[in-house]
């Protein structure tokens, strides 16, 4: 499916290409695996930890850096997407507005080193986990919601070249 993701780095990085790809990427396959049947549109900004810093102190007053944002534009049902997503879609478009995104790339870097494994796997695995927190997901408790969206994850990683634990 044909969905639009739009892009914007705030500073060049000599990873655009290999970010873009891999972004790109688990943004349709976790649409696909999801089974999200509508033509989406979805806003990623890939930033530094000062850049997502200041976004995190203005959206949700924790004044400090992280790795990923999510900014889900509909309340929508974990693990069970809308049958019909007309009442979603923007009339202009005709694409369903799922949100927005931000990954600080700095910190997906750090991590990745942390973690022993490929910044393109760190920053799959975080548009993965921001998908679904647009797409309903949460883990607010550590319990069954973060198992819930912890096994969604590893599922949609799995299928996706590139992605294994590397």
């Amino acid at each position: 499916m044909n969905h639009k993701i739009n892009l914007v780095f705030e500073q060049l990085s000599l990873q655009k290409f290999t970010i873009s790809s891999i972004i790109r990427k688990c943004i349709q396959e976790t649409l696909r695996a999801e089974g999200v049947s509508a033509r989406c549109e979805i806003n990623v900004l890939v930033t530094d930890d000062k850049g997502i810093q200041t976004i995190n102190q203005e959206s949700r007053q924790i004044d400090r850096p992280t790795d990923v944002l999510s900014f889900p534009m509909f309340q929508l049902e974990a693990g069970n997407p809308p049958q019909d997503w007309s009442a979603y879609e923007d009339p202009e478009t005709g694409l369903v507005p799922l949100g927005d995104m931000c990954i600080s790339l700095e910190r997906a870097v750090a991590q990745a080193e942390e973690f022993g494994h490929s910044v393109r796997r760190e920053v799959g695995y975080l548009t993965i986990h921001s998908m679904l927190h647009l797409l309903g997901y949460d883990h607010l408790d550590e319990g069954e919601q973060k198992r819930q969206m912890r096994a969604r994850e590893e599922a949609i990683a799995a299928g996706i070249h590139g992605m294994s634990r590397d």
